[in-house]
């Protein structure tokens, strides 16, 4: 079987919604080029800014607009010609909308990548067809898949340096095939291109023609949103509770309401619920969107709980169906893959908050097991964290906490570590 032949659909339904995708690649695989043709061919550029990359690349001497600047902000950036920082775009066609991460490809900021992939539905993972599948290659990929993206698109760039060689292509795809296959990655697309002339983006071109498959844009277009899939359990970490006054009686108040993001599942009025990590049961009484009432909430939405009880609710408790509290663990103490975004490495005597959800707690070190390395695969042990360092640790926790696996809820199974004396986050962590 060709690559080409192994170019599979996606295995979700189509759903129009928003998609949050990432791009990342090895430094001048031209992602800052694909981001900034996307924006161009979509006419997503307002004129005002066109017209400036337009007098910036005449300035410094290019003969076509260098798109590249759209996305590589800083000026850091633009001077090193390398991408530092992630850069979010936004940008819609006719059928949904996008928001874009053009993560950092150096190893020294894994950190930013790893906080880019964090909030992706989908990857990008850019390959220079003249250079083939690279330790960068191999490291991103690991990083997206640890991160929980459900979904890889492979895109061989710059096959106008290549001839738009077909067997350039095929060789590329299988390489890559066969290390996704080493590493569980089963949701993989390909697409050949070329970001910087423009073909099988937007606008199919002339030069890849024994391409059978989708553009880039096609492919995105079809790609499923976040909790588009069906069974998700609900979840909802409550943010606020809030009593509004009666305008007749201000002493009164009109009912007491649980605020908050539905971040998995759904939920109806009249639904039996569980409130953790106290385990008591009510009834949905209602549900309030924006002020109005609704029959139900979906995942994503800013809603308002109305129960049937008077029950002691407080910020960062998790609202449940009855039936899931076996699903939710209410635990203190939690093993996780922790990626180190600190300046100072990780100290073991040392007490950190963990925010996860919208529930804080002290937490000390219980343990650091093993580090991996993203170049490589390998795991070695460890006695300490530096700066992008990913490990598998365990934390002991002051208060219990409610988690699910981040492999069956990235929202609720993912955390991030606060030094308490700079209030600066210094970790995230992926529970196990």
């Amino acid at each position: 079987m060709s690559a080409i032949e192994h170019i599979p659909e996606f295995s979700r339904p189509i759903d129009n919604g928003l998609l949050r995708f990432l791009t990342c690649g090895s430094v001048d695989d031209g992602k800052s080029t694909l981001i900034g043709r996307l924006l161009y061919d979509t006419k997503a550029i307002l004129a005002d800014t066109l017209h400036a990359i337009e007098k910036t690349s005449l300035r410094r001497g290019l003969e076509a607009v260098d798109l590249s600047l759209l996305t590589d902000g800083l000026q850091a950036e633009r001077e090193q010609g390398i991408t530092i920082d992630v850069a979010y775009r936004y940008f819609s066609t006719g059928r949904r909308k996008y928001i874009i991460a053009d993560a950092p490809g150096h190893e020294q900021y894994t950190r930013n990548m790893v906080t880019a992939a964090s909030t992706a539905d989908l990857a990008i993972i850019l390959i220079d067809a003249r250079k083939g599948v690279l330790t960068q290659t191999r490291r991103h990929s690991c990083l997206a898949h640890l991160m929980g993206i459900p979904h890889l698109v492979v895109a061989v760039n710059k096959m106008d340096l290549v001839g738009y060689d077909q067997t350039v292509f095929e060789r590329i795809c299988g390489e890559y095939l066969a290390f996704a296959r080493q590493l569980g990655i089963g949701d993989v697309r390909f697409v050949p291109l070329s970001a910087l002339k423009g073909d099988m983006l937007v606008d199919r071109g002339d030069n890849l023609s024994w391409y059978p498959g989708p553009t880039l844009i096609e492919i995105l277009q079809s790609a499923p949103a976040a909790h588009s899939g069906c069974d998700e359990r609900f979840r909802f970490p409550v943010q606020y509770v809030c009593r509004p006054r009666k305008a007749d009686d201000p002493a009164l108040h009109d009912y007491r309401g649980f605020m908050g993001r539905v971040e998995s599942g759904e939920i109806a009025v009249g639904d039996e619920v569980l409130v953790l990590p106290s385990e008591r049961r009510s009834l949905i009484k209602g549900i309030h969107v924006g002020g109005k009432p609704q029959p139900r909430a979906i995942a994503e939405q800013s809603v308002t709980l109305l129960l049937d009880d008077e029950i002691d609710v407080s910020r960062g408790d998790m609202i449940v169906r009855a039936g899931d509290q076996e699903s939710a663990r209410v635990t203190r103490r939690i093993e996780a893959m922790l990626c180190w975004l600190g300046d100072r490495p990780l100290d073991a005597q040392r007490k950190y908050l963990i925010r996860q959800t919208t529930r804080e707690t002290r937490a000390l070190l219980d343990g650091i097991g093993q580090r991996l390395d993203i170049n490589t695969l390998q795991e070695h042990p460890a006695d300490g964290l530096a700066m992008n360092d990913i490990a598998r640790v365990a934390f002991k926790l002051a208060q219990p906490l409610v988690v699910d696996s981040y492999t069956e809820n990235r929202a609720t199974g993912a955390f991030i570590v606060i030094d308490e004396s700079t209030n600066n986050t210094v970790g995230a962590g992926m529970i196990l």
